[in-house]
């Protein structure tokens, strides 16, 4: 998959053009990107980064990372991708320019988006506009109850299974990893310690079923009470594997809630607990 960050950086070609901030790729989204396909056509994305939502002030908590965002849009088939900076000027970009610069201006033929979709500056376009300009559109509508907005709130509330059915997959989190203080090893449970984006969405304090790195994974999400920990942290023990992750960026999905974080009475009620999220890990089964 082609991903430039400027319309001259994509390769001259006839595009079919699914327009979005794309954040999570979910059931929707595919929709909208299944939608521009064209026979002849290169099947391509224009999407924003960072989300519109944060620049303008209103705040969001990411689905995914840019670099997971691109990954998942290559899954679902794409094969050009046009990303966007979204910042002041391009807001301020009125819409007709917009659709001359950003989609006729990297060969755009067809374009398929969610049917509330808006842009340019004020968001004063929408897909009329677009068709009036010329181009074959696609509105594409929503998928009831799937929106990224939506899957987020599942996501808040601990609601895997739900965010999994609108994603299409399980959520994730994802981070590079770091050095902890090794208490995982010392009680024989090595965790992988994730050091994650700032604006990533991260699911509540507790310990979860999950995969990572192609094996299972009981991971613990929250300040470590037991040990009276401050600073909320994301750890995964990955389940038969003993290598070196430090540095290596992993994706963990998230499978399903296990129990709450809590302090325990001793060390070694700490260690029957964890035990018992590994085998219930072993068990769990992967929802989406």
């Amino acid at each position: 998959m082609n991903v430039a960050h400027d319309p001259a950086g994509l390769v001259d070609a006839r595009r079919a053009v699914a327009v979005g901030t794309f954040d999570g790729v979910h059931r929707g989204h595919v929709r909208v990107i299944d939608a521009a396909r064209t026979a002849g056509l290169r099947t391509s994305v224009v999407t924003f980064h960072p989300h519109p939502r944060a620049v303008l002030g209103r705040g969001v908590e990411l689905l995914a990372t840019l670099e997971r965002r691109l990954e998942l849009l290559h899954d679902a088939g794409v094969e050009d991708v046009l990303v966007l900076r979204f910042d002041g000027r391009l807001a301020a970009l009125p819409a007709d320019e917009f659709a001359e610069r950003m989609l006729r201006g990297i060969g755009a033929e067809t374009v398929a988006a969610g049917e509330t979709f808006r842009f340019g500056r004020g968001r004063e376009g929408d897909l009329e506009l677009l068709e009036r300009l010329g181009f074959d559109v696609r509105p594409v509508p929503l998928v009831e109850n799937v929106s990224s907005s939506r899957v987020r709130e599942l996501v808040h509330a601990g609601d895997t299974e739900r965010a999994a059915t609108l994603l299409g997959r399980p959520p994730e989190v994802e981070g590079i990893v770091v050095r902890g203080d090794g208490r995982g090893r010392e009680l024989g449970f090595p965790t992988a310690n994730l050091d994650v984006p700032e604006g990533l969405l991260v699911p509540p304090d507790g310990v979860y079923a999950g995969w990572a790195c192609e094996r299972r994974a009981a991971v613990s999400i929250g300040t470590n009470p037991h040990f009276h920990g401050v600073e909320r942290r994301v750890e995964a023990h990955l389940l038969d594997f003993d290598g070196d992750l430090y540095g290596d960026r992993l994706v963990i999905e998230i499978w399903a809630p296990l129990r709450e974080q809590r302090r325990f009475d001793s060390v070694d009620e700490l260690v029957a607990a964890i035990g018992d999220d590994v085998e219930r890990t072993r068990a769990a089964t992967r929802p989406g």
